[in-house]
């Protein structure tokens, strides 16, 4: 008998969970997308701008470290997504995105922000489909830009893994809102590692159509996104779709997910859900990441 409650509460192999936790995640779940050779070697010394960030984030983003488990009696703990092996020529942090083809944005309600209209520094979770997290994401803006532009605002937004790094930086120069304008639209540059582009998305003029260019990092087209004629809808998604360059063929979509009258009256806290093939490359899922943030500071100014 005591043999086998020794090997009832041995840790199981492969894994890092503690003794007496059934495993939680298949095999299968591990496994890469097609044409993906199997784990590879971890990074070879230190990574500039990433490996050497040791902090914990900014204040009000505590630093959980994966896995995470509920404690019997505790409050329920939002579990981490566990780290994939990294493809090849993968940038650092982005292996989460090599395996998923949805992510899922919260933005959190600030109650400061709701009792006096105070603009804050906007702070969002990012999970996957499966409600875990991927990332936290706070934005960088000075008190008087916030407050005095609003959602027009350019921003800088960095982007977290589990452990308090900062593996993507989004950057949101200050350009024109109006499309009676057709020059100095928006725009958006997405780093990943920070101080090393990846792409960019672009908003095109268009009369009607809010419609955006996604680009890799040699500035060159790879997908549109197109959105409805009418930003504002009553108890519905608004759904902005990815597209061919030739606009043919929907390969995904961003979405603003309608959140209830109370918090759409109320607060300015939103939530996204952005669909793509799980083949896509992974700095192109980053790109996606940062067209999503674009198009909410633009529906926000819209509204």
């Amino acid at each position: 008998m005591d043999k086998q409650n020794a090997q009832m509460n041995a840790p199981h192999p492969g894994t890092n969970m503690p003794a007496g936790y059934p495993p939680q995640y298949p095999p299968a779940a591990f496994q890469g997308h097609p044409g993906y050779m199997g784990p590879q070697d971890a990074y070879p010394g230190t990574q500039v701008g990433y490996a050497g960030y040791a902090g914990g984030g900014p204040v009000g983003f505590p630093v959980q470290h994966q896995p995470v488990y509920n404690q019997p009696g505790g409050p329920a703990v939002v579990p981490w997504m566990p780290a994939p092996p990294p493809p090849s020529n993968c940038p650092p942090g982005l292996e989460y995105l090599s395996q998923i083809d949805q992510i899922l944005i919260h933005q959190q309600i600030e109650l400061l922000e709701v009792l006096t209209n105070f603009e804050t520094n906007n702070k969002y979770e990012i999970k996957n489909s499966l409600g875990q997290r991927i990332y936290f994401a706070a934005e960088d803006t000075d008190c008087c830009t916030r407050n005095c532009l609003g959602a027009s605002r350019p921003f800088t937004l960095r982007i977290l893994d589990n452990m308090g790094r900062e593996v993507m930086t989004l950057e949101r120069p200050l350009r024109c809102s109006s499309c009676c304008c057709p020059c100095c639209l928006q725009e958006i540059e997405i780093h990943a590692p920070p101080g090393v582009p990846v792409g960019y998305v672009t908003q095109n003029w268009h009369p009607c159509l809010p419609k955006f260019t996604v680009q890799n990092d040699r500035r060159e087209d790879v997908l549109k996104i197109v959105g409805p004629c009418l930003v504002c809808s009553c108890c519905a998604d608004v759904d902005f779709e990815i597209k061919s360059l030739d606009e043919e063929n929907v390969v995904g979509k961003i979405s603003k997910q309608w959140t209830g009258l109370v918090r759409e009256a109320f607060t300015d806290a939103d939530n996204f859900g952005i669909q793509f093939p799980l083949d896509l490359d992974v700095k192109m899922k980053a790109v996606m990441l940062g067209a999503c943030f674009l198009i909410g500071n633009i529906l926000k100014d819209d509204m």
